[in-house]
């Protein structure tokens, strides 16, 4: 096993595509082609966490957060994070870092923390824009379903609960090739008109090589047609944050008292009590401040996120209850998600979580 296979996995499952624009994802460390010892998962790499690599015999350390976010000009030993660098490069030591694209996809940062809280999710939050694109294609009628069916293992014609989708149309294609043409159906140098049929299908954008792969390799004709569009539908699973349910309603403080015991919260920062039960609430992991006007418009009575400002809290505008919680501990159960998916996935790959608290912020009581 080595650690592009591990790479390749953790990518189906959150592809990089989906990463915000700002973001440093990807291996940030190392090689890809080296064989995978063990593997240690962490919210930040710090020298502690790469010594406690070192001690576990990992060689590659899969991070939430990116030890590299800006461009660096040098690598000496001058800052804490270059020794950091130094240090791992020394000790054969790989850095993968899965950020934003994990908080994207349905099944990544969101699903632990609503399995912790017993909220049944809905929906994404935030949904994530140009995430879709379409395929026109114009096929002979006795090859739509091979064509069709090729586009649909490719991953073509999903939509939330549905898959193989597409809309399919008859019409007539006319043509004339050349002497030097080939054409499969009909003569050359002469006007043909053949019976085809339209196939439409929907794709993810990130999708594209694999789509268009599949469609020059199953459709017949030597020069294939086709029109892709980028459009502006949604995935309503592709998203940030995400709104839903709990089972019954509850009074604002027993639901503090919840999340607090639930999350084994310090503290917990609000805005004031608006004296109705809990129902529906939205949640970011990590700073999430641009959720709040989305909660408000989705009719959330608690949104939940971190690092809001003190005129952050002015947005409620006693329309929600907005909860301000440790960014760390909002995010400490990716760990535990990454974990559990790489067990799942490689059941022959000791997988460690790291034990090193990383959270620079400390409490006075």
């Amino acid at each position: 096993m080595i650690i592009k296979d591990i790479i390749s996995k953790l990518e189906n499952l959150a592809p990089v595509e989906y990463s915000e624009k700002y973001d440093n994802i990807g291996l940030i460390i190392g090689s890809s082609f080296k064989k995978v010892n063990n593997i240690l998962i962490t919210l930040d790499v710090t020298e502690k966490v790469v010594y406690e690599s070192i001690n576990k015999k990992c060689n590659l350390i899969i991070s939430f957060h990116p030890i590299i976010f800006k461009p660096i000009n040098s690598i000496t030993y001058k800052s804490t994070k270059e020794k950091i660098i130094i240090l791992s490069i020394k000790n054969n030591i790989s850095i993968y870092v899965i950020h934003t694209n994990l908080d994207m996809v349905w099944n990544g940062s969101t699903s632990y923390i609503s399995n912790l809280l017993k909220i049944k999710r809905e929906k994404v939050l935030i949904p994530k824009k140009g995430t879709m694109k379409k395929l026109s294609t114009y096929v002979p009628v006795n090859y739509a379903n091979k064509v069709r069916n090729s586009l649909f293992k490719a991953g073509a014609g999903n939509i939330s609960n549905y898959s193989n989708c597409s809309y399919n149309f008859d019409g007539f294609g006319s043509y004339i090739g050349n002497k030097n043409s080939n054409p499969f159906l009909g003569k050359k140098e002469v006007i043909n008109f053949e019976k085809e049929t339209c196939i439409n299908v929907i794709f993810p954008y990130y999708k594209l090589k694999k789509i268009k792969k599949a469609l020059f390799k199953s459709h017949p004709y030597e020069e294939v047609a086709y029109e892709i569009y980028s459009i502006s539908n949604t995935n309503p699973y592709i998203g940030l944050g995400f709104v839903g349910h709990l089972k019954k309603e509850i009074s604002e403080y027993e639901f503090l008292l919840f999340l607090k015991k639930k999350m084994n919260l310090f503290y917990i920062q609000h805005t004031n009590f608006l004296n109705r039960n809990v129902k529906k609430i939205s949640i970011i992991t990590g700073s999430g401040q641009i959720g709040i006007d989305y909660a408000i418009k989705e009719k959330s009575d608690v949104f939940i996120t971190s690092d809001l400002k003190y005129h952050d809290f002015f947005k409620s505008e006693n329309k929600i209850l907005i909860v301000n919680i440790d960014h760390y501990k909002s995010e400490k159960l990716n760990k535990k998600l990454l974990k559990t998916f790489i067990n799942n996935s490689f059941p022959t790959i000791f997988v460690y979580e790291s034990k090193i608290n990383t959270n620079p912020i400390k409490y006075f009581y």
